[in-house]
This record gives C-alpha cells, sequence and structure tokens, in this order.
C-alpha cells in the first residue's frame, strides 16, 4: 500500500518533534508546544490539497463518517441510502448515528448509480452516503443533480479516495461534507487517522465540536469552553498527525508514481480477450489506487483468483467473498446484531436484509478483481506480475 511504501525521514523529523515538547494533545497547552501544532498543519495541507475551505482531522476514517453524518444533521430515524458494496464502517456509522441504512444498486463503476438510487428513494430517505469506491469518484453531475431533485442530503464518504478528483474538483466536496481514512493501507496514511473536509462553515464546526466531547474549541482554557452540542472523543493525536502531515506532504508524488503504474498495467492486460475494465466517469481524477477489471462471468472471475493463488499473483481482491467490503458476508449486518439496541431495533428496518434483490450489484462485483497497485514497483516487477496474470486468465478463459 502507498503511503507506507515512503517511510523516511520525514516522518521520524515530524514524530521526533512531538516527542521533544511533550504535547501529544491536539488542543491547548501552547507553554509546552514552542510552536508545533501537527494537526493543524495537516489540515492546512489538507485545504491545500483538497481546495476545501475547511478541514478537520479526527482518529480515523470511520469517525470521520460518523462525524459527518452528524454535522449534516443526519441521525435518528432517519433513511439513508447506501451501497452494499463499501467497507462496513459505511453502514456502522449509519447505524450508530441512529439511521436506518437502505441499500441501492451500483454499476461498473463500483459506485451507487443514478438509477440505483432513484429505485431506492422513499417519503422517509433523508440522505444518500455515497462512497467513492476503489480510489475513483462516482456520477457527481447526475447523483448531485438527483440530491437536488429530490432535496437529498449528500454526504461522501471517501475513505479510500483521498486525491481523487472529479473534473478538477476533490471528492468530499460535492455534498456537505467528505470524509476521509488515514490509516495503515491507504494512500497517505497516519496509521490512524481520519480526515473531514467541507466548504460550509457551519457544517465544520459542528463536526469539529461533535468530535471532541461538544468542545467549542473557543479560547485556551480546556476545562471552561463552551459546549454548543453533545458529541464524544474522535480526536487524532499529534502523534498521527505528525505522521499524517509527513505523508501529505509526499501525496502529489505517491499519486504520479500510482496512476504511472496503474496505466502501464492497464495497456498491459488490454490485450486479454474478454477483459474490461472499470468505466470511470473521469479517468484524471483516479487517484490510481487499483486497477479493477472485469472477467464476463461470477464463475470465471473465482476460477481466475484461485489460479492467481497457485501461480504466485498476490495482490488482487475479489470483494465478492470479502469478509469486510460486500454485503454477502455481512451476517451481523443482515441479522442487526449488536451489543446494546440501536435505533432500528426499535423502528424496525426498512429492507428485508435477508432478502435484497441487488442483482446489478451481485453480477458486477461477482465479475470485478481488483489489482491493488503499488507506487514503488519497478517496470521488472509489473513484468512479472502482468505476465502471470494474463497466463492465469487466459488458461482459466480456455477452459
Amino acid at each position: 500500500m502507498p503511503g507506507m511504501e515512503f517511510f523516511g525521514a520525514e516522518e521520524r523529523k515530524e514524530v521526533l518533534d512531538v516527542l521533544e515538547t511533550g504535547a501529544l494533545f491536539r488542543y491547548n497547552h501552547e507553554e509546552m508546544r514552542h510552536g508545533k501544532w501537527k494537526a493543524r498543519e495537516l489540515e492546512a495541507e489538507v485545504r491545500k490539497f483538497t481546495g476545501a475551505k475547511f478541514a478537520h482531522a479526527v482518529s480515523n476514517g470511520s469517525a470521520a463518517v460518523l462525524a459527518a453524518l452528524a454535522a449534516a444533521g443526519v441521525g435518528h430515524g432517519h433513511e439513508v441510502i447506501v451501497p452494499p458494496f463499501t467497507f462496513m464502517a459505511t453502514i456502522e456509522a449509519v447505524l450508530y448515528a441512529g439511521g436506518l441504512p437502505v441499500f441501492a444498486e451500483i454499476d461498473e463503476n463500483l459506485c451507487l448509480s443514478v438509477e440505483g438510487i432513484r429505485k431506492a428513494i422513499t417519503p422517509k430517505t433523508k440522505a444518500v452516503l455515497l462512497v467513492h469506491m476503489c480510489g475513483a469518484a462516482a456520477d457527481m453531475d447526475g447523483i448531485t443533480a438527483l440530491c437536488k431533485e429530490k432535496n437529498l442530503i449528500l454526504v461522501e464518504d471517501a475513505g479510500q479516495a483521498l486525491g481523487a478528483f472529479y473534473k478538477g474538483k476533490s471528492v468530499g466536496l460535492f455534498g456537505t461534507s467528505g470524509s476521509f481514512s488515514l490509516d495503515f493501507f491507504k494512500i497517505a496514511t497516519a496509521g490512524e487517522g481520519g480526515l473531514l473536509i467541507t466548504n460550509d462553515e457551519q457544517t465544520y464546526k459542528d463536526a469539529d465540536c461533535y468530535s471532541d466531547h461538544g468542545h467549542s474549541h473557543v479560547g485556551d482554557a480546556r476545562g471552561m469552553e463552551p459546549h454548543p452540542v453533545l458529541g464524544f472523543n474522535f480526536r487524532i493525536s499529534e502523534l498521527h498527525a505528525a505522521v499524517g502531515l509527513a505523508q501529505m506532504r509526499k501525496i502529489n508524488m505517491i499519486l504520479k508514481a500510482k496512476k504511472a503504474n496503474q496505466n502501464y498495467l492497464k495497456e498491459k492486460l488490454s490485450v486479454v480477450k474478454g477483459l474490461t475494465f472499470r468505466p470511470v466517469p473521469d479517468p484524471e481524477g483516479d487517484s490510481g489506487t487499483f486497477l479493477n477489471f472485469f472477467l464476463p462471468t461470477t464463475e470465471l472471475a473465482g476460477k481466475a483468483m484461485a489460479e492467481f493463488g497457485k501461480s504466485g499473483v498476490a495482490g488482487c481482491n475479489y470483494w465478492f467473498t470479502n469478509m469486510y467490503h460486500f454485503i454477502n458476508q455481512w451476517d451481523h449486518v443482515k441479522g442487526l446484531k449488536s451489543s446494546a439496541p440501536l435505533a432500528i431495533h426499535d423502528l424496525g428496518a426498512p429492507q428485508d436484509y435477508n432478502n435484497l434483490q441487488l442483482p446489478k450489484s451481485q453480477n458486477v462485483v461477482g465479475r470485478l478483481i481488483s489489482l491493488g497497485i503499488r507506487a514503488t514497483w519497478t517496470k521488472e516487477q509489473m513484468d512479472e506480475l502482468v505476465v502471470k496474470m494474463i497466463t492465469a486468465i487466459q488458461k482459466v478463459m480456455n477452459s
């Protein structure tokens, strides 16, 4: 995964800055800091990179999604349209916000489709929680138009898509706010961390308060600040922010390398008859996180993955059987298994999660294979990898 491929002197320097001051807490304690505020610097780098007016760093990407929902006013009893193909934190955020997930169809771009969203809308629909899956943007022209037409709140989960743009605009800036992950496996990493971006000042203030026990962060007396809203503890530490800061300063270099490697491998794999690629609405805005391709049937995709295993091909994901990213394996979601009652237990689920009819999503994810792109691959390594992949795929296709 790209971010961790580039750990070096820059990350060590930023972490040592924090350890030398002793101020691991992101707020207050100015007398200890000697002017070193890593979370603030990280947020400034994110604003500069994304073009957002406001950025807020939190403890992880899951917390960022939850804060984004809260800041948008999405919560108890609200129906929220979500995809069946995402990291499960998207669904958990809706449930723990008190909302009711409504699953809708995705298309071959791997994101919620306009048609899928439209068919899932009911009189109780409050919001769309759109996931920019596998590092590239959804159809933002169509989706923003539909949300405006139906007066729906749009919140963006861009956990895998820091560095993805749509027609020159960063993902996360089309709805009320957008969230990113900085965990160990992401484009830029803080080890653990998350980000929220928005162009709306009140949304930013609400998210800022919500993620720190309701503190307004006005003044310099920690115990005496006003508390405009209820909140919880989703603060990022200065240590994690320090790593994230060093990584954000490398993000353009990381993205350039990833995109180049993605394009190289795509060109090589394009010789395979019957293999097709993800149709991205804005190819230039793809972050290069994955090379996503389809085989003609679910059966062939499964067999190709098995052949990859025999051939020593590493780094490919078959989401159709993945425990974390596709609804087929989410028995705890389908059964609403929770350690304590949630709003959905009292209000009832808006769909029968055990009998969802999502044939397009099943077909898309069943045929999909995603190759995670490393930024540090050499041409020789990619050539060796792609030969193994082509041999395995053709063996399966010819059989």
